[in-house]
């Protein structure tokens, strides 16, 4: 069975394994992506921020404690949501459960918006950006980050060892669905090159502020061999923008 979107998160099996892999602390998400993000995010003091596909909110807790005025997340998985909801309880956040591209977007409502892994889950991203621009006030800023366009063009490295050394990519300039085995399940993603993001970004009006490949630090990793692995391919793109 293929999943689509958020619906794998849905399944109990997929959901403990994925938040246990996720919230190790050796996680590349951890060590490499959150890093890089937040070196872009900047001062987050006194802004409303909105994120989407927050999971389950942790990053918004942290935005919180970092002084947000606001955090709100949409999230398009039921498990997920619940567990975003209880991340921000006592808190000044609150979490939507509806898919992304389903959402009513406020107008001119938020300073900055952002999402982390999350839209390279989604077949069209336009109406989605488009969307996200006429939520951010004057001079709001957009920040995202995808799985790199490198591992999306090919599936056939999902199949080796978990632990693998090198990486195969091709059909680089075919853009579109992908079905990758992942935690014992078959996940749908699309890939889009990094032009294609770039046009994307280009026609909703934004202007690209930076971009970050998030390649790894030596301190932020757990030994050499890591390190070194780590330093063989990119596994993330970050691209921040503005309005």
């Amino acid at each position: 069975m293929e999943y689509k979107g958020p619906s794998a998160y849905d399944e109990e099996f997929f959901f403990n394994r994925f938040l246990s892999r996720r919230n190790r602390a050796d996680s590349p998400n951890n060590t490499m992506e959150h890093p890089a993000f937040i070196k872009l995010l900047g001062e987050v003091g006194q802004k409303k921020i909105l994120d989407l596909g927050c999971g389950d909110a942790r990053f918004g807790v942290e935005l919180l404690k970092k002084g947000c005025s606001s955090y709100e997340g949409v999230e398009g998985s039921r498990n997920m949501a619940e567990q975003a909801a209880e991340s921000l309880n006592g808190l000044k956040g609150r979490v939507f459960h509806s898919y992304l591209e389903e959402w009513n977007y406020p107008s001119a409502h938020y300073d900055l918006i952002v999402s982390r892994m999350s839209f390279h889950y989604i077949e069209k991203l336009e109406p989605i950006f488009e969307q996200i621009h006429q939520a951010l006030r004057d001079n709001g800023r957009f920040i995202f980050s995808v799985q790199h366009p490198v591992l999306t063009s090919s599936q056939a490295s999902a199949v080796q060892s978990p632990r693998r050394t090198n990486w195969i990519v091709d059909d680089y300039f075919d853009g579109g669905k992908r079905v990758e085995p992942w935690i014992e399940e078959q996940v749908v993603k699309y890939h889009r090159t990094l032009e294609d993001y770039f046009k994307v970004i280009k026609a909703s009006g934004f202007t690209i502020e930076d971009i970050s490949e998030c390649a790894p630090k030596r301190g932020q990793l757990t030994n050499e061999g890591e390190y070194q692995r780590r330093m063989r391919i990119p596994l993330f793109l970050i691209i921040a923008c503005h309005k």
